[in-house]
């Protein structure tokens, strides 16, 4: 009989499928064994299978879809019937996907869009029942640890503090990190209300030069007060700030600054791009129509509408920490995710 620990409902806690209950110790898993990390945002389903490889991990399938969970979410409080279904209809391709595998220890968690939505439990508890995979709401000072953890390894050396940030759909992290440790220590996080969902539903899109100017102004003024506080903490007379930034929004624009005709990973993921070549493609990209938008090779259609607010909060975190040069990184939570089922809690 083969393996059925893919059969069984994964994702709850840091648990084991279909295995018997939590040890004290650690369990040395096979490196034929698979692990998986899937995260739930407001904007995008993404799911991460790997296995363990030297100190790392190699990835062994993936899957991403934007699913917009938390569209219209800003104006009524809820997920909508249709964003359930969007999201229900990816998360069993995931589930699929999870059966296929030898994964014998698995986390999906779930951010912004369920902590937010008065119907974000029910929701969760109906992904159970439909797909078997188990989301944990997990707190935003979590989310901003794991995108630190899973992409730590590709700051800039240097012994100043550093600081790490994640647009998401709903909100957005920030964390500011002492990387003389092995694993960086957290001095200080910030999650921010804002991210390219919440912040285009809240301020509109318009049309003509004048409308999109104040619209983008807006945006700025919103995501500068909601992280007021939070600047107000940062050191000062950092002698060579570094700044590295996990999300859609950054990979986005480092592949309009290559020119690239089609999203490139390995052109991406630890890409070292001057802060004011993304200053200039976020003032341009705020200036054009959604349709001028959408011909753009590495934005499309699907993010044309949400790119200008992911624009307007990379603008306000440069202002706040001005780095001369922004570290891009495709990886975060997932891979944060990975490491502490692969490593322990201590990761």
């Amino acid at each position: 009989m083969g393996d059925q620990s893919a059969q069984a409902p994964v994702g709850r806690g840091n648990r084991q499928v279909g295995a018997a209950p939590q040890q004290t110790t650690r369990p040395r898993w096979p490196e034929s064994r698979h692990y998986a990390a899937l995260d739930l945002g407001t904007n995008n389903c993404r799911l991460l299978i790997a296995r363990p490889a030297g100190s790392g991990f190699a990835v062994v399938d993936a899957f991403s879809r934007i699913v917009r969970l938390g569209e219209g979410l800003a104006a009524t409080g809820r997920l909508s019937d249709a964003a359930i279904d969007r999201t229900l209809a990816a998360l069993a391709i995931c589930a699929d996907k999870l059966r296929r595998r030898n994964v014998v220890l698995a986390r999906s968690v779930a951010t912004e869009a369920c902590r937010r939505a008065s119907n974000g439990a029910a929701f969760i508890e109906r992904a159970y029942r439909e797909t078997g995979i188990a989301l944990d709401i997990i707190s935003a000072e979590e989310e901003a640890r794991l995108a630190v953890l899973g992409c730590h390894i590709l700051l800039e050396p240097g012994d100043d503090p550093a600081l790490v940030f994640d647009i998401g759909g709903g909100s957005t992290e920030l964390v500011l990190v002492d990387t003389r440790t092995t694993v960086p220590t957290v001095l200080d996080w910030h999650s921010a209300p804002w991210g390219v969902v919440s912040l285009t539903e809240s301020t509109g899109t318009g049309e003509g030069p004048d409308a999109r100017a104040a619209i983008y102004a807006r945006m700025r003024s919103l995501v500068r007060d909601s992280m007021a506080d939070f600047a107000a903490r940062l050191p000062r007379g950092i002698r060579q700030p570094r700044l590295l930034g996990t999300s859609g929004t950054v990979t986005t624009l480092a592949s309009v600054h290559l020119g690239l005709d089609r999203y490139d990973r390995s052109a991406i993921d630890g890409l070292i791009v001057p802060a004011e070549a993304m200053r200039a493609i976020s003032a341009d990209l705020a200036g054009k129509s959604i349709a001028e938008r959408a011909k753009l090779p590495c934005i499309g259609t699907e993010r044309a509408d949400l790119v200008v607010a992911g624009c307007a909060i990379l603008e306000t975190i440069l202002d706040l920490w001005p780095a001369e040069r922004l570290g891009v990184a495709d990886r975060g939570i997932r891979e944060g995710i990975l490491r502490r089922l692969m490593n322990g809690p201590a990761a």
